[in-house]
């Protein structure tokens, strides 16, 4: 059991604990060892004033899983011009708790709730090839973040950004 790591109601308290403390309104615990790590996992905590800048995962062959263990947290999926095109609630013990998002798809993640979701990608980590930002969505921590932030909260399928 020395190697055994625990994933419970106290780490995942302590994790809400740091995104509240965080510029960014989110924290992560990483699971894997290394960024190196042919696949990356990861506890994410995310407030409900966090922004997520819509972004893709440009390699082909990155794909993004979540699966939400706390609270509940909204995808929103984009084309290439910036209109939403699905809106997917996850919510833990729910109706759906989890997806995975191929390569090449345009995506954010909002809340209206503290949120824990476990992540799962595939690795190695490089924070140069990891994301290509939507150029429709502005940059994070620029004046324009609110307002955008509350238009994807109320956004709907159709809506343009």
């Amino acid at each position: 059991m020395n190697n055994v790591q625990l994933f419970d109601r106290a780490a995942f308290a302590a994790l809400k604990n740091e995104a509240a403390k965080s510029p960014r309104k989110r924290a992560n615990l990483n699971v894997h060892q290394s960024f190196d790590d042919i696949v990356q996992r990861l506890f994410i905590a995310m407030l409900p004033d966090s922004y997520v800048r819509p972004h893709q995962h440009i390699q082909r062959h990155k794909w993004e899983f979540f699966m939400v263990v706390e609270g509940a947290l909204d995808l929103l999926f984009f084309d290439e011009h910036g209109v939403m095109t699905n809106r997917i609630t996850l919510k833990a013990g729910g109706e759906c708790t989890g997806l995975e998002i191929p390569p090449n798809t345009w995506h954010a993640t909002v809340c209206f709730e503290p949120v824990v979701f476990m992540e799962v990608k595939q690795g190695p980590y490089d924070v140069t090839e990891d994301k290509g930002f939507a150029p429709w969505s502005p940059e994070e921590g620029s004046a324009e973040v609110p307002a955008f932030l509350t238009k994807l909260k109320s956004a709907n399928i159709g809506t343009a950004f």
